[in-house]
């Protein structure tokens, strides 16, 4: 069938797997949960029917604050079936953010998880004048609970109504209002309308696979990048689980065997330093075998390799990269990593054990995606987020910065015509703020965001995006923040690797204490100086990091530093650190 409103994916997905008996499954209270198709469309009347009980008309805004969970998928359908706009809100943003998203939208009813979160807010909610009631998903508390909504939806379920409702909601109208989480800034309201997402689905369902039956979701549903994907998995019939939470993705993974997830480079980091460290506690013959095949994958070419190298590949992959695929679970086709840039050689090294990259680029505004990889030649290339998707133009302006235009590109910032005016020109040129440069293939490759690049007090131009990236392969460094705007070198904040610290200064006989006072220890700024000297390599005599300071923080979306999808808050950082970086300059 036509697709041409999000709402449409319901009765295709019903079309295309009928009998599909795990349209969405979450795990509650150590069980998996499965709601059918059937299940997943007949909750979604059920939410509509309640809402249009509740007198919520064409284009309210309904906020949604929740983590990862079939009840979003509900209300997300059965509030875009009645022509009004869901808000979806990260769960993790600062009390002024909510206030002012909240009040900004003028948001009609809060759905919420739970009463956790709702004490987070409820203080603010009296200021917020265009509330009219709030829902949690949970059935305890002082408020209202979706299963209510539910029920008011079954007594008073008028099908008949509900698609004559639908008749009337156009492929320009608003899907959703997303907020941008940034890393600087008040939140900016983008307007995307279902062709954008509907449009998206048709350029990037290619990434799937006709075996493809099960994937597995743990980034916020509220970013545009998680939020595309899950309507890709459900126009291709597939069942979505989601994970409980970060800390539990790997056990997920096991139970679930998925065939493709969505991630960010730091969440393959992770993965790749543990399994680099298991292989310390091997004996000292296995362990000689274990990096061999650990610095043979670093060396897998996407583009192809030689009969020798393919050779010792299938040795190593009999000893050693089919143990590290049962030691993390899944039956993967592909991993999609968006977001932020993911180091060339982790590419390389999951590839080569059997976890194929993908890499994609967008933002919010170009709901979400602009390029990413693909199965044809040249079309996975380690350092390069693939080629524009159909229906997008991609070119390099001023200040090599990249600009797109097409169907991607959203309708504009809610109640803020002039900002929209300066991001979109006057020939629906969408200006990113970051920059790069197209392959001699035609691939779009990221060198770093505008905003970012500073200038010394020699006059030099430095881009920090170059330096973290490529300081970030070193196993020590967790985060890292270069700094020195306006003055004369270049510096960096690092947070290290705490969990592999341990392990090397247990094999060096260091005691270890506190993470405060490991920082200062000599032997460890000692060798994390040797990182950054074999880095520094790569640069120019101006760009090379100087001096550096160790933090005894790790870097998180819960302490602020860190954005929902895991980007660095420059802003937030520099904030917290202010006396750390005017010491490297004093």
């Amino acid at each position: 069938m036509k697709i041409t409103r999000l709402f449409d994916l319901l009765p295709n997905y019903k079309e295309v797997n009928p009998n599909q008996p795990t349209a969405l499954a979450c795990k509650r209270q150590g069980k998996w949960i499965h709601y059918s198709i059937d299940d997943y469309i007949e909750q979604v009347n059920y939410v509509s029917a309640g809402l249009l009980s509740l007198g919520v008309k064409k284009d309210d805004k309904i906020a949604i604050i929740s983590s990862n969970r079939p009840e979003y998928n509900i209300l997300d359908m059965g509030i875009m079936q009645i022509g009004a706009v869901p808000v979806p809100i990260y769960p993790t943003i600062s009390e002024s953010d909510y206030q002012y998203i909240l009040n900004h939208a003028e948001i009609t009813y809060v759905f919420a998880e739970g009463e956790e979160l709702l004490r987070k807010i409820e203080h603010i909610l009296p200021e917020v004048p265009s509330l009219k009631g709030i829902y949690t998903f949970i059935d305890r508390g002082r408020h209202h609970y979706l299963s209510q909504l539910l029920e008011a939806g079954k007594a008073n379920l008028d099908l008949e109504k509900i698609e004559a409702i639908k008749a009337t909601i156009k492929e320009d109208d608003l899907a959703c209002i997303i907020y941008t989480s940034g890393t600087t800034g008040v939140p900016k309201g983008v307007m995307l309308m279902h062709s954008n997402f509907v449009n998206q689905i048709m350029g990037v369902h290619h990434i799937l696979n006709p075996r493809d039956t099960k994937a597995l979701s743990f980034l916020p549903m509220c970013h545009a990048y998680e939020k595309m994907l899950l309507y890709v998995y459900q126009y291709s019939g597939m069942s979505i689980y989601y994970a409980e939470n970060l800390g539990t993705i790997g056990e997920n993974i096991k139970e679930v065997n998925p065939n493709i997830m969505c991630c960010v480079p730091r969440l393959l980091e992770k993965m790749y330093s543990k399994l680099f460290s298991a292989g310390k506690k091997l004996p000292a013959g296995k362990r000689q075998l274990y990096y061999w095949a650990f610095d043979l994958a670093m060396k897998y070419n996407l583009e192809g390799n030689s009969a020798w190298y393919n050779a010792q590949h299938k040795i190593a992959d009999k000893l050693i990269y089919s143990q590290l695929r049962k030691a993390i679970g899944g039956d993967w086709d592909v991993i999609v990593s968006g977001s932020a840039a993911i180091q060339p050689q982790l590419v390389s090294f999951f590839t080569a054990i059997g976890m194929p990259i993908f890499e994609g680029y967008g933002l919010t505004e170009t709901s979400p995606v602009i390029a990413v990889s693909n199965r044809e030649p040249h079309g996975c290339c380690a350092g390069t987020v693939g080629f524009p998707i159909q229906g997008v133009e991609v070119k390099i302006v001023e200040n090599n910065e990249i600009v797109c235009r097409g169907h991607n590109v959203m309708k504009g910032y809610y109640k803020a015509p002039d900002i929209t005016a300066e991001a979109i020109d006057k020939d629906g040129w969408f200006h990113t703020g970051d920059t790069g440069i197209i392959t001699e293939y035609g691939q779009l490759k990221i060198t770093g965001r505008l905003k970012s690049i500073f200038k010394t007090s020699m006059g030099k131009y430095v881009n920090p995006f170059l330096l973290e990236e490529k300081m970030a392969q070193s196993n020590f460094i967790d985060s890292i923040m270069v700094v020195g705007e306006n003055q004369k070198f270049c510096a960096a904040l690092i947070a290290p690797d705490f969990t592999f610290l341990k392990n090397w200064a247990k094999l060096h006989d260091i005691e270890y204490t506190t993470n405060e006072e490991m920082v200062k220890h000599p032997r460890v700024r000692s060798r994390i100086g040797e990182e950054i000297k074999k880095y520094n390599a790569h640069f120019g005599d101006t760009e090379k990091i100087k001096k550096f300071e160790l933090v005894p923080d790790e870097w998180t979306v819960k302490n602020g530093l860190l954005t929902p999808t895991l980007k660095i808050k420059r802003n937030k950082v520099a904030e917290r650190y202010q006396a750390e970086i005017d010491s490297l300059f004093a």
